[in-house]
């Protein structure tokens, strides 16, 4: 066998994935790609996919990559000669209860606001287009008549024929076996053939485009890639007479899918608590293998489908098929360059949606590899998210026995993962656990979301509507809007930047100027070339050749990562330091006091204006103070030695007991900062999202030279604005609002929410979201009438552009 000795790209793992980023790349003029595949094409999991062609994502950039996906598949035999069997058949959803229901309804206007045609349905209409179905406890419906299905292995080998025709060369039986490394690039891939031959070839670029075998391949690259094998059940029947096309069935209140395929009919599961495998390896001789059957975990399955499907108790069982497929912690793929190696990528993780998400996450990764940047938002699924931590096997283990039932869940806002809990904790987890806190987990880390009134049981009971937590977010927002209030901030990321260049590097990254004195705080974005947000932070100088960073707790590695990789030949090293100091916020009209009962320290406005920071005594020991505030209220960030911070917890919650002191979670946090119309990274600001159109260019210094994004910025301000991100409130005060509600403008669709939260003082739900205003004034924009889509049901909303609680921010300087 006979392998070039160089190649552009090696691609390693010949799946769906592995062919849709071969074909993509040499799409873009990538001439020189070469794949590996152990085994044979689609041998590991793609061979035995469902082949389900979803349109309709959580988000509006992952339906933009299903809908790419779909359109793909329908167009790719033309240019290949091999069939794909994509079929439009459509596809329908059937909620059980009410609660389903009411996400259905919300799903469909998520619809709506991203262009997916979809239509919901009565029960009347759910019979009629799926005769086959019981349906005397359905209580609705969505349609989505563009969802189809498709053939996953020749899917996968008709990308491998279009790779291959513009000169990528594919190569099976052949094992990626070890790498060269030459600090943070692989410099070449060795490998090792089954007829005995073997080599090296170098490289530019290295893919993990290998499934469930990701991880290891991740080790062997250097790089982090924390996903883990599930067994994936499903059945195929005997040939029904009569049976025709049917559209794909989900029945997501008995954790089941239905496809009709030649006359028979499949069922399928994400049952709730899955069979992780392959703990201890896979196989070595592992090619299009199945795994044993286990009837007694399917049976519930089956049972409940044969109630629903009655014909199935009729038709007998031709296929029990039981194959691995790979999960990831959080049930979102993994894409984009890691972060521990400049030139490997990934595109693995798939958690059973590999076919409908092939073709787009191939287009978007061969866009990244060419360009050196994303090329929209891909925050749903960027490699960076995933925690060093999550390697661990048991996390792996224990977390997605959850996750591959999490599919078919119902979809709560606010929903926790219930295992592999409590892996990190604040200083402060014990103490508010005895206080009543309720915790839910971002990024591994324990954070208190709310507390439990008295008598109340401290857990989440999830719903749609009000939440059992409601009320008591309502008394811990009023306690920061009139009284004080005080919160656990420890997990947010603290990236200590220092050495000889560090003024010079961070005025370079940031948007702001970062030449300012010592104890001096600045808010900042980072920016890309587009004008984009990469990263939201708050920049601190404590000395002259020192800053700390402090980044949201979800995006501390990302962070890190974007700073380290615009060092260049500057002096100066990047640490991450968040473990080390615990932070306690203390927020409210009554700070002060609090504040001047545990310090013998100047809080006044003369020693400790608003955005600087000071060291301070507090109780027995030291801490330093940042005067900064994300609720929009008077308020200090104190920041505690690791080893003194249950110290100052206890001074400060004994001394606040005068003061009416509330402990409030994240929850209240968030519900405050909306109010205020403080933006949320990776909702409200992306690095798709201009920094002048999100309303933040007072945070950007053009004066100041070459800093990232700077041409951009302006750019858009002589060209004008086509967005803006507006404030809504409902007028009603009894809808609630989450994210990706349409907004409608003048009766039509114009875009959606980035986030929505309840605005307990201002008394509604809050929501933000871009406005389209091409040519158009401020007063042009907001003389429109403004409705919300929430469910289906339009509701009066009031638009500004200012915040609507304390627009002139006299309170957090008061």
């Amino acid at each position: 066998m006979t392998l070039p000795k160089h190649a552009r790209a090696v691609i390693i793992g010949g799946g769906v994935i592995g062919c849709s980023v071969a074909y993509h790349l040499t799409k873009l003029g990538w001439t020189d790609v070469v794949l590996l595949e152990r085994k044979q094409l689609t041998s590991g999991t793609t061979w035995h996919a469902a082949g389900l062609i979803g349109q309709l994502r959580a988000s509006s950039n992952m339906t933009k990559l299903a809908k790419y996906t779909a359109d793909l598949y329908s167009t790719i035999e033309e240019e290949t000669g091999v069939a794909t069997g994509f079929r439009k058949v459509g596809s329908i959803s059937v909620a059980l209860t009410h609660e389903r229901h009411e996400e259905l309804r919300r799903t469909a206007a998520m619809a709506r606001a991203f262009g997916v045609p979809v239509e919901e349905i009565d029960t009347a209409e759910i019979k009629r287009k799926y005769a086959h179905l019981n349906t005397s406890d359905v209580v609705g419906g969505v349609y989505l008549p563009s969802d189809g299905q498709g053939d996953p292995a020749n899917i996968a080998l008709a990308m491998a024929k279009g790779a291959r025709q513009r000169g990528a060369q594919i190569f099976e039986r052949t094992k990626a076996t070890r790498v060269t490394r030459d600090g943070q690039r692989i410099t070449a891939v060795d490998w090792a053939s089954e007829d005995g031959s073997s080599g090296t070839i170098t490289c530019d670029h290295v893919v993990n485009c290998a499934g469930m075998w990701g991880r290891e391949v991740g080790q062997m690259l250097g790089v982090n890639v924390p996903l883990q094998a599930c067994e994936h059940f499903y059945i195929v029947s005997e040939p029904i007479p009569g049976l025709e096309a049917l559209p794909v069935l989900r029945v997501p209140d008995e954790c089941a899918y239905y496809k009709e395929d030649a006359g028979k009919m499949m069922l399928g599961a994400f049952e709730p608590k899955s069979k992780p495998w392959g703990m201890n390896g896979i196989p070595e001789t592992f090619e299009f293998d199945q795994l044993p059957e286990d009837f007694d975990h399917f049976e519930p399955i089956l049972e409940a489908a044969v109630n629903r499907m009655p014909m199935l108790a009729e038709a007998g069982i031709h296929t029990f098929f039981n194959g691995p497929e790979s999960f990831t912690p959080d049930n979102a793929y993994y894409l984009g360059q890691a972060r521990e190696m400049e030139n490997v990528w990934v595109a693995a993780g798939f958690n059973s949606i590999g076919i409908q998400s092939a073709g787009g996450a191939g287009m978007a990764l061969a866009q990244w590899m060419e360009d050196g940047a994303k090329p929209f938002d891909l925050g749903d699924v960027d490699i960076a998210r995933a925690q060093p931590f999550q390697r661990n096997r048991r996390y792996l283990k224990e977390r997605v026995t959850e996750t591959l039932g999490l599919l078919y869940a119902d979809h709560y806002p606010y929903r926790q993962k219930a295992t592999a809990r409590g892996v990190r904790r604040t200083p402060f987890h014990q103490q508010l656990l005895e206080r009543g806190a309720v915790m839910g987990e971002i990024a591994g880390w324990e954070r208190a979301n709310w507390y439990a009134n008295e008598g109340q049981s401290p857990e989440y009971a999830y719903s749609w509507k009000r939440q059992n937590f409601f009320d008591s977010v309502a008394r811990e927002h009023k306690a920061i809007r009139e009284n004080v209030g005080m919160y656990d901030m420890s997990s947010f990321g603290k990236l200590r930047v220092e050495g000889p260049d560090s003024e010079t590097f961070l005025n370079h990254v940031c948007g702001a100027d970062m030449s300012v004195p010592v104890g001096k705080i600045v808010y900042t974005q980072f920016l890309n070339t587009r004008g984009g947000i990469e990263a939201d932070v708050t920049v601190t100088r404590l000395t002259e050749t020192c800053y700390l960073v402090v980044t949201p707790a979800a995006t501390r590695a990302a962070d890190q990562t974007w700073l380290q990789r615009h060092v260049g030949d500057k002096r100066v090293i990047v640490t991450d330091v968040t473990a080390g100091e615990g932070v306690l916020a203390v927020m409210g009209p009554n700070a002060r006091q609090v504040m001047q009962a545990v310090s013998p320290d100047d809080f006044s406005n003369d020693a400790n204006p608003f955005g600087t920071a000071q060291e301070i005594e507090i109780g027995l020991g030291t801490a330093r103070v940042h005067r900064v505030s994300y609720v929009g209220e008077l308020g200090w960030e104190i920041y505690i030695p690791a080893d003194q911070a249950g110290h100052v917890f206890e001074t400060l919650w004994e001394a606040g007991q005068d003061f009416g002191l509330t402990l409030c979670g994240m929850h209240a946090m968030d519900t405050c900062r909306i109010e205020k119309a403080f933006r949320h990274f990776g909702h409200d600001i992306t690095c798709e999202d201009h920094v002048l159109e999100a309303g933040l260019g007072f945070a950007v210094k053009t004066a100041k030279p070459d800093f990232i994004g700077r041409d951009a910025v302006l750019q858009k301000r002589e060209a004008g604005l086509q967005n803006r991100l507006v404030q809504f409130r409902l007028t009603d005060p009894e809808p609630l609002l989450y994210h990706h509600e349409p907004i409608l403008r003048d009766g039509e669709i114009v875009g959606y929410l980035s986030s929505g939260a309840y605005g307990h003082h201002l008394g509604g739900a809050i929501g933000m979201g871009y406005v389209p205003c091409v040519g158009e004034t401020v007063e042009q924009v907001l003389a429109s009438t403004y409705e919300i889509d929430v469910a289906g049901v339009r509701v009066k909303a009031e638009a500004s552009l200012r915040p609507m609680y304390d627009p002139t921010s006299a309170r957090v300087r008061g």
